[in-house]
């Protein structure tokens, strides 16, 4: 049994992995896959650190949590395996009723945190970049609720992907701004990710193998077959989601981040050691040097 912790309810980045299950791709590679929703326990322990408890065999995360487990006083050396989607679709938004089209205008306006490592600072250079001082307020309101501060007008900004609480806004009419890393110079590495530790991918190679051959299986199908995949994963999904979002559009939107049958999974070196100088030069990061610390791609299907 190999138990996977998503990084939040099922939702389209992970398509894959229910169609994989559904289907019996795993079945087909002799292994059994558990997928740990975080709302098992209303997200009170990350999917990272049930991994460093052993609660779980892989974790689904930002690749900043993959440099925090690895720098923290006691580190736990772990490493991404794999990345589910092959570009950044997440985005700092506001409400377009705000007026705040820019970074620049979040000066001194409250910006609703996930406090993953990196984020309010990576937002706060965000807005330096556009030409403002950086003055953000931090609120940390419960994950679950995080959206929720938005549309209610408890808080300027928050970080979403677009696939999803994106597509929640645009069903219900509510039209957004949205601020992207990479229009303010500020380069990202892959999210999520998938998380193992280097004694699994070590003592484990092979089943860890026979997993991302299904998973990618699972992946290229729900790419070509977003009507059928939908319904296969809808049963997983939660009735207020269901509700809330067009599922069929957003596995079409998400199907052509996946990548294809020559890179999924894969995560490019340049691209992360981008994402690590950036760090290292704004002075949030100086253990890190190399992508090699971090990634590590043997384990994918060729």
């Amino acid at each position: 049994m190999i138990k996977v912790a998503l990084d939040w309810t099922p939702n389209t980045n992970h398509t894959g992995f229910f169609v994989a299950d559904e289907l019996g791709y795993f079945k087909e590679e002799g292994i059994s896959v558990e997928l740990v929703s975080p709302a098992e326990d209303n997200y009170q322990t990350t999917p990272a650190k049930k991994l460093e408890q052993g609660d779980v065999d892989l974790a689904l995360a930002p690749l900043e949590s993959v440099i925090s487990y690895r720098t923290k006083s006691n580190p736990f050396q772990v490493k991404a395996i794999a990345t589910l989607l092959q570009n950044d679709i997440s985005a700092i938004v506001t409400l377009e009723k705000s007026g705040i089209q820019r970074p620049n205008g979040l000066d001194g306006k409250i910006y609703a945190s996930y406090k993953a490592r990196y984020e309010d600072e990576i937002v706060k250079q965000m807005i330096q970049n556009d030409g403002g001082k950086g003055a953000l307020k931090i609120d940390y309101p419960e994950k679950l609720g995080i959206w929720d501060t938005l549309l209610e007008d408890k808080a300027d900004a928050t970080w979403v992907f677009m696939n999803w609480e994106g597509l929640a806004a645009q069903k219900a009419d509510i039209k957004l701004n949205a601020m992207y890393l990479s229009e303010f110079n500020v380069p990202y590495g892959y999210s999520p990710v998938i998380m193992a530790s280097e004694d699994h991918i070590h003592k484990k190679e092979e089943e860890l193998k026979s997993f991302l051959k299904a998973a990618k299986k699972g992946f290229l199908y729900a790419s070509s077959n977003p009507k059928e995949s939908v319904e296969l994963m809808q049963k997983y999904i939660p009735k207020p989601d269901q509700e809330a979002i067009d599922l069929q559009i957003s596995q079409q939107y998400t199907n052509q981040f996946y990548g294809d049958a020559t890179n999924w999974g894969q995560m490019e070196s340049s691209r992360v050691n981008n994402f690590i100088n950036w760090l290292n030069e704004n002075q949030l990061e100086t253990e890190i040097t190399s992508a090699e610390e971090l990634i590590d791609n043997s384990l994918l299907p060729q």
